[in-house]
């Protein structure tokens, strides 16, 4: 059963959690989503370790993705959950660190398949490095998909675009404030 069609709308969306180490806290976030009726929820900032995937006993699947090595902290960690019509569209899923994660799913025309990547990068106070590092990351999975996909990028990019959008007019003039150093850093990616 494909995800997308040109007959139906369906609904994403994306939530930075705070954590997902409560007990509980995994089902509350599903009892959600199915309220706002969302196929796929990006989400930010588990606090999960390792790697994988669980269903809940609600019927969502989350696919996970945080830091693998033994004994880390509990910090940053991404996650997709999905309904069960998006679970019988999913065709795979792929981790890339703590901090990004892709799902593709079949479309309705053949072909095509939609992916989702869900990221969280890292805040302003971080240092250029780590920065440079998470957005070339997340470049090269964006330009691993095929041209004729429709890629979504949703996410907590820690970023404020404002509303200049002066020589990036396809971002819309609804931000709040000034841009930060995040939204300069997001601006080429608007782009494509």
């Amino acid at each position: 059963m494909p995800l997308l069609t040109t007959r139906a709308t369906i609904y994403l969306g994306t939530w930075n959690v705070r954590t997902m180490w409560d007990t509980g806290r995994a089902l509350q976030i599903a009892a959600e989503m199915r309220r706002y009726n969302l196929e796929v929820l990006g989400i930010s900032e588990t606090h999960w370790t390792q790697v994988g995937q669980q269903r809940l006993t609600s019927g969502e699947l989350l696919l996970y993705s945080g830091h693998d090595e033994e004994n880390t902290p509990h910090t940053q960690g991404v996650t997709l959950m999905m309904s069960k019509q998006a679970q019988n569209a999913l065709t795979g899923w792929e981790s890339h660190g703590p901090r990004i994660i892709k799902a593709s799913f079949k479309t309705k025309k053949e072909g095509i398949t939609m992916n989702i990547i869900q990221c969280c990068a890292p805040t302003n106070y971080y240092n250029e490095d780590v920065k440079d590092q998470f957005y070339n990351r997340l470049q090269s999975i964006v330009e691993k998909c095929q041209t004729n996909d429709l890629t979504i990028l949703i996410g907590d990019f820690n970023a404020k675009i404002g509303m200049d959008n002066t020589g990036y007019e396809n971002m819309g003039r609804h931000g709040l404030g000034e841009r930060n150093e995040n939204g300069e850093i997001c601006k080429p990616m608007c782009r494509q």
